[in-house]
């Protein structure tokens, strides 16, 4: 008897099924893996406790921030394994000082600044504070690094003793501020930018109107690096005990010093004082077994996040009645919700508004880390802080490395604002620029023509010539936002329009200058912030409450699953193969034009500081 065959239709579908069928078990198979890798990783966290006589080890990875920008849950899994660690919080790397140099089970600190890209002066400043807390207690402090740029040598030298790799060297080389310029490029491709401002100091718009830096830019820039590279040089030479001078000196010679020294920057790094051992990886742990408690002839150590896990969970959860909440406004200020990383309006509106409706927050600390953007943003955020204020809750505004322009107009109003002497502030003024390409479209044979009710029917189309009656819109706007700028400052601040014009015009001043200025109330960093905060809402016993955008549970079981995954497929070796010098520069020559696409003004007007992120 002859077997029946299945129709070819029949066939197909049964193809298709066992297709599915492969498919489902590899999902399946993917399932289990991932779940594996995430009990790995919970795990991972949890098996090193703090020794019983041991060594704090403290890695800072990335850039130093005061809030890390947010990644899509998915995005993070599919991105290289060490992207994660882009990201160092500044408040983590205090805490864990802080609660050493209390602890007796830490005996040194063993600091290593390899992993450190860098995170600005006034953040250097805020940990080289704790650091110098940390050092009070007499615990010994080692720095070891392959190599030292300018950032990391800057927390090295709060150390007893600085080790440097054989091949390695201190590069201090000064600071400077250059940028990119596209006068001629836009000409090439006769794209028209019109541009709109006040302040002759407002330099934001510069890369499009010319090819080089203007002589306003350059005399306010040059005033700002001396004072922060006057401000870097005395604190090195301070904590390394260095002749006054001597830093200015090594970076202006640092040729014919390296000549002279036959090109040996480790030699040279310690003849000039500057470390005080060369030592290899294998030398430097064999010293380290030595000097540092250890067991079977190997030093103890715990690294800062296992330390903070350990020390957050004997410390337990409080149950404080009075809470000082903790908002940090970190990024470009932009319309709209946005992710942590960037400001959004409605974003830091929405969670003023939920403070207010939190009975046990008897004051805010908003820290401040921003160049500014969107006007109409920002004064969203202001008008938020004000409604909490009239609700009786005291708003205390902590600078990071820059408060600028839209970050100064939201911190103008607060009843105490505090800065860092190196944070960057000021910068009051404004600009809007509206590029048309008419011109073009022309070169390739594309015109715009039609009609309307009126001349201006057509004043938002790109590819059409700007009006007279255009530009006269769009100047009256940024002239009534920076008459708006001024006044709001002048009535936060106790003085007049007048007085304030006198010290804006988008100039950008330091925190010590803007304290004489009458901008700022006092220097001070985040935990002196907090002190303030409680003293104006008049309590000794509180909790500080972190307040963040809130994420949907999607977002949150992933990304806590996320730092779990990654955190156990790192130990496979797996890395990312994107050049990443390549991608920097191409970041920073590219920066001015990723600004303007970024900005959301709704009216195109924008408080916005270039020359902060020096």
């Amino acid at each position: 008897m002859t077997e029946h065959q299945p129709g070819i239709i029949r066939r197909f579908f049964r193809f298709i099924g066992r297709i599915a069928s492969g498919i489902r078990a590899l999902l399946s198979l993917l399932f289990v893996v991932f779940f594996g890798f995430v009990i790995a990783g919970m795990f991972a966290d949890g098996i090193q406790s703090i020794p019983e006589q041991g060594a704090l080890y403290l890695a800072p990875s990335g850039v130093l921030v005061d809030q890390k920008s947010y990644i899509d849950p998915v995005g993070q899994l599919m991105a290289p394994t060490n992207s994660g660690d882009n990201e160092t919080l500044v408040r983590d790397i205090i805490e864990a000082l802080d609660r050493a140099r209390y602890d007796r089970r830490i005996t040194h600190l063993l600091l290593d600044t390899d992993y450190m890209s860098g995170g600005g002066i006034s953040k250097l400043q805020e940990i080289g504070a704790a650091l110098s807390r940390f050092k009070e207690s007499g615990k010994p402090m080692i720095a070891v690094g392959d190599n030292f740029n300018q950032q990391q040598y800057f927390l090295a030298a709060h150390a007893d003793e600085i080790i440097i790799n054989p091949f390695g060297g201190v590069m201090i080389t000064g600071f400077g501020a250059h940028n990119s310029y596209f006068k001629d490029a836009l000409d090439k491709l006769k794209i028209n930018m019109h541009i709109f401002r006040v302040g002759k100091y407002k330099s934001a718009i510069e890369p499009f109107v010319g090819n080089s830096m203007s002589a306003e830019a350059k005399e306010e820039t040059q005033e700002l690096i001396d004072s922060l590279w006057q401000f870097y040089t005395s604190q090195i030479e301070n904590l390394r005990q260095l002749p006054k001078g001597m830093i200015d000196d090594f970076a202006n010679n640092l040729h014919l010093k390296i000549t002279a020294a036959e090109g040996d920057t480790a030699a040279l790094a310690e003849q000039e004082a500057l470390v005080d051992r060369i030592a290899t990886r294998s030398q430097i742990v064999t010293y380290l077994n030595q000097v540092m408690p250890g067991t079977d002839g190997k030093f103890n150590s715990i690294n800062m996040r296992a330390y903070l896990n350990n020390s957050r969970l004997a410390s337990g959860s409080t149950t404080n009645e009075s809470k000082i909440a903790l908002v940090v406004a970190k990024g470009t200020i932009l319309d709209g919700e946005q992710p942590e990383g960037s400001i959004g309006g409605d974003t830091l509106a929405g969670i003023f508004a939920d403070l207010r409706d939190d009975d046990s927050v008897k004051a805010v600390v908003l820290r401040i880390d921003s160049g500014g953007g969107s006007a109409f943003a920002s004064d969203i955020i202001r008008d938020a802080i004000s409604a909490t204020q009239n609700q009786g809750i005291p708003v205390v505004v902590s600078m990071g490395s820059y408060a600028a322009s839209g970050g100064y107009w939201i911190a103008a109003e607060a009843d105490h604002v505090l800065a860092m002497s190196t944070t960057l502030t000021g910068s009051i003024g404004v600009f809007g620029v509206i590029p048309t390409v008419e011109e073009s479209l022309a070169a390739i044979g594309i015109y715009s023509d039609g009609v309307g009710t009126t001349d201006i029917s057509g004043m938002m189309q790109l590819d059409r010539p700007m009006t007279a009656q255009t530009k006269m819109i769009f100047q009256a706007g940024v002239d009534n936002i920076y008459a708006r700028f001024i006044t709001l400052i002048a009535d936060a601040r106790g003085t007049t329009p007048a007085a304030v014009h006198e010290i804006a015009q988008g100039r950008v001043w330091t925190g010590e200058r803007a304290l004489e200025l009458g901008l700022v109330d006092q220097l001070g960093d985040l935990n002196e912030a907090i002190l303030v905060a409680a003293k104006l809402a008049k309590i000794s016993d509180y909790e500080v409450d972190y307040r963040r955008k809130p994420m949907n549970l999607y977002e949150q079981l992933v990304t806590q699953l996320n730092s779990n995954v990654r955190a156990s497929m790192a130990g496979l070796g797996v890395q990312g193969l994107l050049p990443t010098s390549l991608r920097k520069q191409a970041e920073r020559i590219l920066k001015p034009l990723h600004v303007l696409d970024s900005l959301n003004d709704p009216k195109g007007l924008y408080l916005y500081c270039d020359n902060c992120p020096l």
